[in-house]
């Protein structure tokens, strides 16, 4: 069976986690602080502050940002439910607006059909690792006055228009989950501009204290220790790599493929590929994915249910595209460590199992 998805672990990461080990200092460290410096490269020198998740990044970084209580936070409702969830731990209302069909991020007028006088942000999310539509949603939140997040949790690496994602809004979040492009082992990271902004999720992520014992506000314990960092900091310096090979991988599909709807890319984007999502449409999916595991392949959903149809939020919303997609939606292997025969294998299971329901 060709996994769906495989995480790279090689000797490189274990000596690193075996020097801190030795070392004796295991929480938030020197290897965090050295992380945060080479991760801030990749986002032109912003603040890049290290915490133990991405949800806990997107989480503080809006706190940091101001959002609470009373506020409205605009995201697409097709992505991971950490996405709205984030929102809704601040005391703010995610409120779902529907997506693009080609790249599955946010749909610039949808997002401004669902501002409000509550509306304070607008999150769109960079998913699969295509960017999103930014240039209308930030001229969107200029015009209304709101503050841009990005959910950068699977596009590390990518950028639009020679920004890179993470560099566009007051803050991102990225996650190094271990089957992301790149991974700590569980961790994340906010990039921002704002120097001030990156100090309150230095203080927040610290039981809410910059110097010990001197707690300035409510905090959280959300560090990152210095064993995932030395992990994320080899993982950083072989990024470049497996990126083009997961841009070749996926290359190779887009050509290959027949009978389904493959990925574009938009003008001036860099697609990371942290999925490869097809779309089944003259097909049952489930029964297409189906077919494809008897051959040998694996394949995920992502994502089954809209987050606004989850039993946490069960909202009454309108969203046809994004129920589409949730229909459609079928992500292939694209990781770095696929051979050419396991290429091929995914081409002829996909157009066999197409061919075959026509």
């Amino acid at each position: 069976m060709i996994p769906a998805a495989k995480p790279e672990i090689g000797a490189e990461e274990r000596a690193a986690v075996d020097r801190v080990m030795q070392s004796g200092m295991l929480a938030q460290g020197p290897e965090v602080a050295a992380f945060e410096q080479d991760f801030s490269a990749l986002v032109n020198g912003l603040h890049a502050v290290a915490l133990n998740s991405g949800t806990s990044a997107l989480h503080m970084a809006f706190l940091a940002g101001g959002i609470g209580a009373g506020d409205e936070v605009i995201v697409p409702s097709f992505s991971f439910a950490a996405t709205a969830n984030a929102v809704a731990l601040t005391g703010a209302t995610p409120v779902f607006a529907d997506i693009e069909l080609d790249t599955f991020n946010l749909e610039p007028a949808a997002v401004e059909a669902a501002i409000t006088s509550r509306t304070k942000a607008i999150m769109p999310v960079h998913l699969y690792g295509h960017p999103a539509a930014m240039r209308p949603i930030l001229d969107i939140a200029q015009k209304h006055d709101l503050q841009v997040y990005e959910d950068a949790a699977q596009a590390v690496a990518a950028s639009l228009d020679g920004t890179p994602v993470g560099a566009f809004g007051i803050a991102a979040s990225f996650s190094f989950y271990p089957t992301k492009n790149m991974t700590s082992g569980e961790g994340g990271m906010v990039t921002t501009p704002s120097a001030e902004l990156a100090r309150s999720v230095r203080v927040l992520r610290n039981q809410g204290m910059e110097k010990r014992y001197e707690n300035e506000v409510v905090g959280f314990n959300t560090r990152m220790t210095d064993i995932h960092a030395a992990i994320g900091r080899v993982q950083l310096t072989k990024l470049a790599g497996w990126t083009a090979k997961r841009q070749a991988n996926a290359a190779f599909l887009s050509e290959h493929l027949e009978g389904v709807v493959t990925p574009p890319t938009a003008p001036g984007a860099v697609h990371v590929f942290h999925q490869y999502t097809i779309r089944i449409v003259d097909h049952d999916r489930d029964a297409f994915q189906a077919e494809l595991e008897k051959r040998g392949v694996g394949s995920g959903v992502y994502y089954p249910t809209p987050i606004h149809r989850l039993p946490s939020f069960a909202l009454d919303v309108d969203l046809p595209t994004t129920e589409l997609a949730t229909r459609q939606v079928l992500s292939l292997p694209v990781y770095p460590a696929l051979t050419q025969a396991e290429l091929e294998t995914i081409v002829d299971a996909v157009n066999a199992v197409a061919k075959a329901g026509s």
